[in-house]
């Protein structure tokens, strides 16, 4: 009720987990093994943090950082910093547009999506949306929990993981082809080829699309709804394909000229995986 006194704004983000893509990865990291399923794009409803902030008097001089912790319950015996979810994002983005959200696409936030109460970062990895918020802090050193000091960092393959290590915060820009499929049955003739992309903290500026695997690409336009700068774009482009086999490809830029890379920051655990190669779908058409 009090949070809901300061007032409610709306944004629509893509929901994504840094894992999103780990499958493509050719060292077959553990952990599991999502292509382009774990990934939706929200609604989400709530209080802007900054307006918290404001009501309670401002942030204690030195913050840096805004920690969230969520509210699971924790097993005895075992050391709370080892299991508990709380992370750290820098403080400025906190009080740029990060939102406690209590609705879902207009509905409240179910248990499962972290219901009742859930800390929104738009255009950062789904880690960092904390589910089911007990506590939220401004400090000046990132969490000491272990989800937060070594785990989601982008370690070298084959390398520990330490606080050194970049963290998932940032989405990159990324694309990927959702028809036709791999599995699809593919006639010649006039195809649709469509999918999803977005630019993690910048809007969609262009997506191209190719049938050759990269060697030359076509400007693919965006359609549907423009929801704003964290949201995907739907794109679609429709081509001739006489038979044969074709490698389906697409990449993506924002709006800051940022192009979709080819290929993955390679890391140990499969984090973070925006290359285009490693998305493209191979058809055959007969």
């Amino acid at each position: 009720g009090e949070l809901k006194a300061l007032g409610m704004e709306s944004v629509a983000t893509v929901l994504q987990c840094s894992g999103n893509g780990r499958t493509f990865f050719q060292h077959e990291p553990s952990g599991s093994q999502w292509g382009v399923g774990a990934a939706a794009c929200v609604v989400w409803s709530g209080v802007p943090v900054r307006r918290v902030v404001e009501a309670l008097g401002g942030v204690v001089a030195g913050a840096r950082y805004v920690t969230g912790t969520g509210g699971e319950v924790l097993p005895e015996g075992i050391d709370p910093r080892e299991v508990v979810v709380e992370r750290s994002i820098p403080l400025e983005k906190g009080m740029e547009d990060a939102l406690l959200a209590w609705e879902m696409n207009g509905e409240p936030i179910p248990l499962i999506h972290g219901g009742p109460l859930r800390l929104i970062v738009p255009g950062y990895y789904g880690i960092n949306q904390i589910k089911y918020i007990k506590r939220l802090a401004f400090t000046r050193e990132e969490s000491d929990a272990r989800i937060m000091r070594t785990t989601y960092r982008l370690n070298p393959t084959g390398e520990e993981a330490d606080s050194s290590q970049p963290t998932t915060w940032k989405m990159g820009v990324k694309s990927w082809i959702n028809h036709p499929s791999g599995e699809s049955t593919v006639q010649a003739g006039e195809v649709l080829i469509d999918g999803v992309a977005f630019g993690g903290t910048r809007a969609v500026g262009r997506v191209e699309v190719s049938t050759d695997g990269g060697e030359t690409w076509q400007d693919a336009p965006l359609v549907g709804p423009d929801l704003g700068k964290y949201a995907w774009r739907r794109f679609a482009l429709p081509v001739t394909l006489t038979p044969g086999t074709y490698t389906l490809a697409s990449r993506a830029t924002d709006t800051a000229v940022s192009v979709q890379p080819a290929e993955p920051v390679q890391n140990e655990n499969g984090y973070a995986n925006t290359g285009w190669r490693a998305h493209a779908v191979t058809i055959s058409v007969s």
